[in-house]
């Protein structure tokens, strides 16, 4: 692959890092895309080394982010319907508030999903916070994975 190319799937890897932290793009899947691409146009059991290798980190990661946090939810007795208020109230407030308007939604709907089943503050702010450590939790080791799989492929490109 040229140095262009090399530069380009790279930027599209830095993009897909961005899309983890700031969720408005599906960045572990960018990251997936743009190995593959690099892995099919640079050919050789190298560059498919390196794909598995970033392919295995990426869906390890997958995996951890939904089990992990999940589990400390359950455990918080935060409810799924929560957090899928929390969700859609963050949908909203991204459009409402560009960018910070996803986390003030997320918080909010978690909050107002909360505060009928506890029937006091103090107990659906106790849910938010889990579900909010649990949601940080989560983006944090999608982040670690890709950034795993970041580094294979740019010691890949690197190296072959």
């Amino acid at each position: 692959m040229s140095a262009l190319g090399e530069v380009l799937v790279g930027l599209v890897i830095l993009v897909g890092l961005v899309g983890i932290v700031v969720p408005i793009l599906p960045g572990t899947i960018l990251i997936f895309a743009a190995v593959a691409v690099w892995a099919w146009i640079t050919g050789g059991v190298a560059a498919w080394t390196v794909f598995a290798i970033a392919t295995v980190l990426l869906v390890l990661s997958g995996v951890v982010k939904y089990t992990w946090p999940g589990r400390r939810m359950r455990e918080a007795g935060v409810p799924m319907r929560s957090l899928m208020v929390g969700g859609l109230l963050g949908i909203v407030g991204f459009f409402v508030i560009p960018v910070v308007g996803l986390f003030i939604g997320f918080i909010a709907g978690v909050y107002v999903a909360e505060v009928p089943r506890h029937r006091n503050h103090s107990e659906a702010w106790r849910s938010t916070v889990h579900a909010t450590k649990a949601a940080g939790l989560s983006i944090l080791v999608e982040l670690f994975g890709a950034l795993l799989a970041s580094a294979v492929w740019l010691g890949g490109a690197v190296l072959f």
